[in-house]
């Protein structure tokens, strides 16, 4: 059985993740009292015909009981029940600005937390011990839902539950670095393609910007460098058991130096048979 966890905080976009998950055939169950995560896996595994694939959303919506979340996970090691943790988070800024949008109210405001600055800040110190153990992170900060659905898609599409998948992201440094990176390379050092005029409106995209990024002796230099450094690693990475390695490359604005080594990097992964996604962050940013 493949068994996935969808947790996070309130206002990251935990709905669309569900929805893309059913509609990659997970039967799933939103706003699940933790307590009932052991009885529903093992009622899905004693069953005859039983769903092969499920999708249970935990959440600050159970109030004081989400607090057994951790102890419940514990209990699902112990009976050797495998599962993934799917954590969706975003800055409290655009958590902030999501819900003042909607007009929607958060799970943890009441008579006792009265402004939704408090309930973000009780609810993320809530996570730190299940987001430090999440399977997969993803940050919606800067995710359409269209785009949040495509990264969920692209996580559980994969025929293997427990093939490692990689990452590569670009990103502009103006813009903050991804709070999911597990490894994050600045390339603001490299020829800046933006100061060639026919280069400037284009991308990394391109094949005329990738190659004038690639091209100069510093960058094949770094580029060699950086992989034999990934390709050391991930297999250290996949013997400890974790589920995504996201490499994170930035420049300025994330549209050209970014993009093209997080595309070349993306290539060569690829080419030696590992399982590998790339988001380009900021590429559609003015």
């Amino acid at each position: 059985m493949e068994l996935v966890i969808v947790t996070g905080m309130s206002g990251s976009g935990k709905s669309v993740a569900i929805n893309a998950l059913e509609d990659l055939g997970y039967y799933c169950v939103d706003n699940l009292p933790p307590q009932f995560i052991l009885p529903f896996a093992k009622l899905s595994i004693g069953t005859k015909g039983r769903e092969e694939k499920l999708a249970l959303v935990v959440d600050a919506r159970s109030k004081d009981i989400f607090t057994g979340l951790q102890d419940e996970i514990h209990m699902l090691d112990e009976n050797s029940i495998r599962y993934k943790i799917l954590f969706l988070d975003a800055s409290d800024e655009t958590l902030l600005n999501r819900y003042k949008e909607t007009r929607r109210k958060h799970p943890l405001m009441g008579s006792e937390v009265t402004s939704l600055e408090e309930a973000i800040d009780i609810e993320r110190v809530s996570y730190e011990s299940i987001r430090s153990r999440a399977d997969f992170i993803i940050d919606t900060t800067y995710l359409s839902s269209s785009n949040l659905k495509k990264e969920v898609t692209s996580l559980f599409s994969v025929g293997d539950f427990h093939t490692m998948q990689i990452k590569t992201v670009s990103f502009g440094y103006k813009y903050g670095i991804p709070n999911d990176a597990d490894l994050v390379f600045d390339l603001r050092y490299l020829p800046n393609p933006y100061y060639v005029a026919e280069l400037r409106d284009k991308t990394g995209i391109s094949d005329d910007v990738f190659n004038y990024v690639m091209k100069t002796d510093l960058a094949k230099t770094l580029f060699e460098k950086l992989i034999d450094l990934i390709l050391y690693l991930v297999p250290l990475y996949i013997e400890e058991g974790k589920s995504q390695l996201v490499i994170a490359y930035g420049c300025t604005g994330g549209k050209h130096r970014s993009v093209s080594f997080a595309r070349r990097t993306a290539e060569h992964l690829s080419e030696r048979g590992y399982n590998v996604a790339t988001q380009h962050r900021d590429i559609e940013r003015k």
